[in-house]
């Protein structure tokens, strides 16, 4: 028997309104990584986030976020403003139908790469409603493993800082409460790689966890090389070792190394993460949820590493990945970087080696006044009157 309610009633609501926000946030220090030094890329000064808001008829209402850097902001902000309209009058309730529905709009221009990350945006701002609706943080509607994630700065270990501004940093993270410290390698001369982190292991002792990231920049005869090297250092995984669409050498890699092996952050679907999983190619599955299209693909990638009993490490944006790690079964860790902090009114706790999943409804996340200053552009999409 169904019981009368004066609550309003979910299944009827509909999206009345959607507004897309393009922003531009600086960083204090500019920071560079493998890829600059060998020329390829820019120091990073900025993150571009893609900022979507959605309201329903009944007032619900749900924030979720993209992000690229360097380029392509202005790019997501375009795609994004096409097919928003496409929500109008739709349940939000339906998310993958409305994930589906925007993708295949947008097919012309593929189902991954820009497309896919501007329908990130709005596909966690849909997840973020149904959890506030529901009166739940994400995590436990997802339904939670764990209320702390071990979390990992990555910020303080890029490659223009010193051996001293990297353990400086490191103490400062540990003593905030973080769990482990990530630095960057991939210098042009090896030794100077082994120097850093020999130097870096010394001053964090043996019992901090400590990883590295190479971001692609290693041939498949470079990364077996200094990955034996780096066997001594009693490192929790090597980060991006080959390009990111190697998938044979990191199969390769992973087979012959202790050390675990860890990619994904820079690919672009569900698909190509799964090629991965499939192939046994890495230890460690470090998808994106904004890059591959939001917290629905992120999901469909996590039922298969959790069917492999991979470990987890997403990559970035803490903000949402908290809650998709602490919803993963087997072990997970976060990336902390302080970045995009600015742009909220909350902050994270951070304790005993973890990150901690709010008790607020959804992301657990508001818009702080100061983005305005920051914002590129910005479109209110709704129902004609």
């Amino acid at each position: 028997m169904i019981m009368p309610t004066n609550q309003p009633n979910a299944f009827l609501d509909r999206i009345r309104q959607v507004t897309l926000t393009s922003i531009d946030v600086p960083l204090t220090v500019a920071v560079s990584d493998a890829k600059v030094l060998t020329g390829r890329q820019k120091a990073l000064t900025a993150v571009a986030l893609l900022i979507a808001e959605i309201d329903t008829e009944q007032g619900a209402y749900g924030l979720g976020f993209t992000y690229t850097l360097r380029v392509g902001g202005p790019a997501q902000m375009a795609l994004a403003q096409e097919v928003a309209p496409l929500l109008i009058g739709e349940d939000p309730n339906d998310i993958a139908r409305l994930w589906s529905k925007l993708v295949w709009a947008s097919a012309s221009v593929g189902r991954s790469g820009v497309s896919t990350q501007a329908i990130a945006a709005i596909d966690t701002a849909l997840w973020d409603l149904k959890a506030r609706r529901a009166g739940l943080p994400l995590a436990k509607l997802l339904g939670a493993y764990r209320d702390g994630v071990p979390c990992y700065n990555t910020s303080g270990g890029y490659l223009q800082a010193s051996v001293d501004q990297i353990a400086d940093s490191a103490a400062q993270a540990l003593a905030r409460g973080i769990g482990g410290i990530k630095i960057k390698v991939g210098h042009p001369d090896r030794a100077t790689d082994l120097q850093r982190v020999a130097a870096i292991r010394a001053r964090l002792g043996d019992g901090v966890p400590l990883m590295v990231d190479v971001n692609q920049q290693w041939d498949r005869t470079t990364a077996l090389r200094m990955g034996a090297a780096l066997e001594s250092f009693n490192l929790r995984w090597i980060e991006e070792p080959l390009d990111a669409y190697d998938i044979e050498g990191h199969a390769a890699l992973a087979q012959a190394l202790t050390t675990p092996i860890g990619t994904g952050e820079m690919l672009t679907s569900a698909g190509e993460v799964e090629r991965y999983i499939e192939r046994g190619a890495i230890d460690l599955v470090m998808h994106d949820a904004p890059r591959i299209g939001g917290i629905t693909p992120f999901l469909k990638v996590a039922a298969l590493a959790e069917s492999r009993g991979l470990m987890m490490a997403p990559h970035f944006v803490m903000e949402i990945h908290l809650h998709l790690a602490a919803a993963y079964p087997h072990e997970t860790w976060v990336e902390h970087f302080e970045w995009l902090e600015p742009v909220f009114n909350e902050r994270l706790t951070l304790r005993d080696g973890k990150m901690w999943v709010p008790d607020r409804p959804g992301l657990g996340l508001s818009l702080h006044e100061r983005i305005k200053r920051w914002t590129v552009a910005r479109k209110v999409i709704s129902q004609p009157a």
